[in-house]
């Protein structure tokens, strides 16, 4: 069954590029024509993730990055790193290795227990070295969230082994990978998670 999740994203990375590459031509070719239809239309997608929700963004914060070529090369980027997907509902989860906010090494395993959802679900700038990472991590310490923070290591483990580039929502129970959700940002929804954990009480 495996290998049959794995065939199937090998598969499905040529259509998700290709559906980007003609998202990012579109809107590059609308934009030419009319700005404001283009920017219409981009915020109709800001819909859909979210983006227009959050007070602190603006549409020229956002909405141009769409018709960049760091946005080809970030979704190129992003889809490397998912090949290596090792967690699919049912099977088990796969450990590896984080550093706490303290910089101790350790595992996403330490943090298995009731009550815990691993999340990545923060869009910062690539580090270039685990400080960086963890001095971006402190934005999250000052949401006061009720979980552990940890990161990921610099090659990025646990984002390829979980698929969990640009984000991903899962509930880990036993050992085992009991909800995945779909990539971010357009397939991540909270709520979904919300009303899992509540099936589960």
């Amino acid at each position: 069954m495996i290998l049959i999740w794995k065939l199937s994203i090998y598969l499905s990375m040529p259509c998700l590029f290709c559906f980007a590459f003609m998202q990012f031509m579109f809107l590059s070719l609308l934009n030419l024509i009319s700005r404001s239809l283009t920017k219409k239309v981009i915020l109709k997608m800001g819909e859909k993730v979210t983006m227009t929700q959050n007070p602190k963004f603006k549409y020229e914060d956002w909405g141009p990055t769409f018709m960049s070529w760091n946005f080809i090369k970030t979704i190129l980027g992003h889809m490397w790193t998912n090949v290596g997907q090792e967690a699919f509902v049912g099977n088990n989860a796969p450990d590896s290795p984080v550093v706490t906010l303290e910089g101790k090494r350790t595992s996403i395993y330490n943090y298995l227990k009731d009550g815990w959802v691993f999340a990545n679900n923060v869009d910062i700038t690539k580090h270039q070295n685990l400080e960086e990472r963890l001095t971006a991590a402190q934005f999250l310490v000052k949401e006061d969230p009720l979980c552990p923070i940890v990161v990921d290591v610099m090659k990025d483990t646990t984002a390829s082994k979980y698929g969990a580039i640009p984000e991903r929502l899962y509930v880990l129970q036993a050992g085992k990978v009991v909800y995945k959700g779909k990539m971010g940002p357009r397939g991540y929804s909270p709520e979904e998670v919300c009303s899992f954990l509540e099936k589960m009480k």
